[in-house]
């Protein structure tokens, strides 16, 4: 076979090891929790706990219990990469890292003008004059991409501070809104009825749509793996973090909602404003206003920390695809002196600022971003499919010794798995569905479709061409 012809597959470059238990738990907080989805949540009413809830068991557990084995059995660097390869070929493991990669860039503008809209609650008057202003937004998204892809260059031992740092952005304003929503309740009781009937999520398409949308809130649990060989004894970090990172997750979301639906009634809360649009209301009850600046300032670490995470993790996905030679060889470069895949990093870093300048440089470059953004709808899932597919088809190799399984073994492992790709391939069918406030729905699917398809096709395209020239050169990898 044509296989067995070529040289075997080079050596992943040595990496430092810099990210122990305490760490990687703070990155998936950092990551993993966005604040504005605590409001969205509660905008729509109490029936969303009930949603947070079915979220939780048919797609984060699922996916966290695929992780967990999968990162065991597998920990090196790439994680959903190096499994997806594994369980189906070079091909597939290209498609699900590409699409990964792909889709997150305008999730870094996205999140960034999230926190630079926190930023002008902490300015007050202020800042009042920047609300509508394109270079301040623009500007605020550059320069945390620049500091964020530096910081990583330099090693994750300067980078994972940046993380830890924002994961105050979490802790704090949960803990303040916890901490209101109880005096609060002692003093005036709760703005919103928690009856069974508000607890039942209405019927209905777009209802459906939204439910999508809370489940994949919960993405990000697959992050920490894609940077297998720069975390300490990852092959039992990676499990343990997840758990009792997911665990915290988990109850940050629904008790977050809880609480903001005891001090505020749902029709109060916008989710479009984003967090600190509610804390600013729920202060001004309590007359607490002096707390607003401060809050919002940890909501922007919270936006920068969603950022940092996503950035510094899946930039490391061009990086085994270099070393593979299904991208430019470059891309699999170490520094000598940092020991970090700086060219892979250093190239994420400047794309996800190009999406940055795309989205406020002009009506045809808006154009372009919005394109990008509806690329990102169904490609964003696809590599979550490819993920639980592989837990599916790996269950058939046998785990080596210390490797941590999911109880129950082989049956509960493959029951959740094909529980979170039945999630994930039905969320990909409601993705396409457009909003009713569309008023070209047809020509919306088709968008929508059509540059899935581009995406997807410019990713074969790469694959092949490069899988063309290794053969060439007979310098084509093993798997």
């Amino acid at each position: 076979m044509l296989r067995a012809s070529m040289p075997e597959k080079p050596p992943t470059p040595a990496l430092t090891r810099e990210l122990g238990i305490f760490d990687l738990v703070l990155f998936y907080l950092a990551g993993g929790l966005s604040l504005r989805w605590i409001a969205t949540a509660a905008a729509a009413g109490p029936s969303t706990i009930t949603i947070w809830i079915f979220a939780c068991l048919c797609f984060f557990v699922p996916l966290a219990a695929c992780v967990l084995e999968l990162s065991s059995r597998y920990p090196q660097e790439g994680g959903l990469y190096v499994w997806t390869q594994r369980a189906f070929g070079d091909f597939s493991g290209f498609i699900a890292a590409w699409t990964y990669w792909m889709s997150n860039l305008p999730y870094f503008p996205a999140v960034l003008y999230f926190g630079a809209g926190s930023a002008l609650f902490a300015l007050g008057k202020r800042g009042e004059h920047l609300t509508n202003n394109a270079t301040y937004y623009m500007l605020f998204a550059l320069g945390w991409l620049a500091l964020i892809t530096v910081l990583n260059i330099l090693g994750l031992k300067q980078g994972k501070w940046l993380n830890n740092l924002c994961s105050l952005g979490v802790w704090i304003p949960v803990a303040f809104l916890l901490g209101m929503a109880a005096v609060v309740a002692m003093r005036y009781g709760s703005a919103t009825s928690f009856t069974a009937a508000q607890l039942i999520p209405h019927a209905g398409l777009k209802n459906a749509i939204f439910w999508s949308t809370i489940f994949f809130a919960f993405g990000g649990a697959e992050t920490g793996s894609f940077m297998g060989e720069e975390i300490k004894d990852a092959r039992r970090t990676i499990p343990r973090a997840l758990i009792l990172a997911g665990t915290l997750l988990a109850t940050f979301y629904i008790a977050g909602t809880i609480a903001m639906l005891i001090v505020l009634p749902s029709f109060t809360i916008s989710g479009l404003n984003g967090f600190v649009s509610a804390i600013q209301l729920m202060c001004t009850k309590l007359n607490l206003g002096w707390l607003v600046a401060p809050i919002a300032l940890f909501v922007v670490l919270n936006s920068v920390g969603g950022a940092a995470t996503f950035l510094s993790s899946t930039s490391r996905l061009p990086f085994v695809a270099g070393i593979d030679r299904y991208l430019p060889r470059v891309f699999g470069h170490v520094h000598p002196r940092w020991r970090t895949p700086w060219v892979a990093i250093g190239a994420y870093g400047l794309a996800g600022m190009l999406c940055a300048l795309l989205s406020q440089a002009g009506t045809t470059v808006r154009s372009a971003y919005s394109v990008l953004v509806s690329m990102s709808i169904i490609t964003y899932f696809i590599p979550f499919a490819f993920l639980f597919a592989s837990m599916i088809r790996l269950q058939r190799e046998p785990a080596v010794p210390g490797t941590i399984r999911v109880p129950g073994g082989r049956p509960v492992a493959i029951g959740l798995a094909c529980l979170g790709l039945a999630t994930t391939l039905l969320t990909i069918v409601l993705s396409v569905i457009p909003p009713d406030e569309e008023p070209n729905k047809p020509l919306a699917i088709a968008k929508v479709i059509g540059s899935t398809l581009f995406l997807v096709g410019a990713g074969i395209a790469v694959y092949f061409a490069s899988e063309r020239r290794l053969r060439h050169s007979s310098e084509k990898p093993q798997p």
